[in-house]
């Protein structure tokens, strides 16, 4: 089977290297490639010893509460019949959550075997730790894994100099027309077929859309079976339901009352909660933005959520291909929230990944207002608004009164137009300069790389 590189090969390289070197838990939704990824990462070592304590339920007793982790890969070693070798051997636990010992012992694998290369992973592995939350702070470090980005993407098809090409564009030295509108195609490409590894290898391999969508309905499916394996407080028919509103939502202040009739916020709040651990759903919180950190100024009223993945959540909601394909690049922008979704989820892929994403916008609560901008993030120790928008300098109002209240004088704008710049002299702040770059959709990492360079 073919291996698409992902942006955690670099990161798993050089945890393998270093000398600070902490037991790995790989933390994400389910079918997201960490099992594939640590396999590949696996043929760097001279051994490679892969469990799946769901596949092989008789490994279990491997973990005792009391458990000592030398002794434990002497029997390993032996019952699987590969050495176990610090230095030579990755050792991957998979489907860790079927065992809170096995999680538990992670942290032992630092503090008596450092020198032996851990990394474990697991589906719904955010609802033990939920119940774990001191397992090993200090001696574990979780790395955050997601569907393939839009680079990701790119790199599947082979088009790895396509991405240092627009990495290097800037709004003085933009992309060729050609170069620009191939990306806008591929943007549209990636819309239908989402970052779902194995819906990015249907696509390589077909081309066919309806296959894409039936990889989709699949994923879909397998998510809801799993919906009865949550806390058993929210049923599997509240959750579905739910996750459709998300879905129907997207882009938008959630509703409580537009997710499920004659059922209490509370219990919506709870079906909420379970999807954003499963990792189906990311809140996108309301702040102030009146400095760093965001979070410290959250208002949980104000919440909007981003869908898993936009190829997913377009088969669910029965979006046409030839909606996408044949839309205008002013329509595509402006689809139902289609892409401030994906902006967001694209800066939540090329964010760390051994942070916990946290994701922002504002929305200015004052009676009679609608203000809104998309996302706020924190660069070089201010904060930095990003609108998603059309390609016309025009309805940006909303920015500007947000600049205005905070004072800024930088901001984005991203949409479907090439490399860009302009300034605003703000007429209602006695025409105060304020600058904006244009970055394209298909470009946002380019903005995670340029944060990284200056030190964010």
């Amino acid at each position: 089977m073919t291996y698409y590189k992902r942006h955690i090969d670099r990161q798993l390289i050089e945890w393998k290297d270093s000398p600070r070197r902490k037991p790995l838990l790989i933390r994400g939704a389910r079918q997201v490639g960490k099992s594939t990824a640590v396999r590949e990462f696996g043929k760097l070592f001279r051994y490679f010893v892969e469990i799946n304590l769901e596949k092989q339920p008789d490994l279990l007793q491997m973990f005792p509460e009391n458990i000592d982790v030398k002794k434990t890969c002497e029997k390993l070693s032996g019952t699987l019949g590969i050495p176990i070798v610090p230095g030579e051997t990755l050792l991957f636990i998979d489907e860790i959550q079927i065992s809170k010992e096995a999680i538990m012992s992670l942290r032992y694998f630092k503090e008596d075997y450092p020198e032996l290369h851990v990394i474990a992973a697991g589906s719904l592995l955010e609802f033990a730790l939920e119940e774990l939350p001191s397992f090993g702070v200090g001696r574990i470090r979780s790395l955050y894994m997601y569907p393939f980005s839009f680079d990701e993407f790119l790199m599947a098809q082979g088009l790895d100099l396509t991405i240092d090409y627009k990495k290097k564009a800037t709004s003085e030295e933009p992309l060729t027309d050609k170069a620009h509108k191939d990306l806008v195609d591929q943007i549209r490409t990636f819309y239908l077929v989402g970052g779902m590894p194995s819906a990015v290898m249907e696509w390589i391999e077909s081309h066919s859309y309806i296959e894409v969508s039936r990889v989709h309905t699949d994923i879909i499916q397998t998510y809801e079976d799993d919906f009865n394996k949550y806390k058993k407080r929210v049923s599997p028919v509240l959750l579905r339901q739910v996750l459709r509103s998300v879905a129907l939502q997207v882009g938008n202040k959630f509703v409580y009352a537009l997710a499920i009739r004659d059922v209490h916020s509370s219990v919506v709040r709870e079906a909420l909660s379970l999807l954003t651990l499963a990792g189906l759903i990311t809140p996108v919180k309301h702040s102030d933005g009146t400095g760093i950190p965001l979070g410290a100024e959250e208002n949980n009223s104000y919440v909007k959520y981003l869908f898993f993945d936009l190829g997913v959540m377009l088969t669910m909601l029965d979006i046409p291909a030839a909606d996408i394909l044949t839309a205008s690049e002013v329509e595509l922008v402006n689809k139902g929230g289609t892409s401030e979704m994906f902006a967001g989820l694209e800066m939540k892929k090329y964010q760390d990944c051994f942070q916990k994403p946290e994701m922002h916008y504002w929305q200015n609560t004052e009676k009679g207002s609608n203000a809104e901008v998309d996302y706020l993030r924190a660069h070089d120790g201010k904060v930095f608004p990003i609108e998603v928008k059309a390609n016309t300098q025009g309805s940006m109002q909303s920015l500007w009164v947000f600049m205005r209240k905070r004072q800024l004088h930088e901001a984005v704008r991203t949409s479907l137009e090439n490399f860009g710049q302009f300034d605003h002299y703000d007429p209602k702040d006695h025409f105060e300069q304020r600058h904006v770059d244009i970055v394209p959709l298909y470009a946002l990492s380019n903005l995670e790389l340029n944060a990284t360079e200056t030190g964010e």
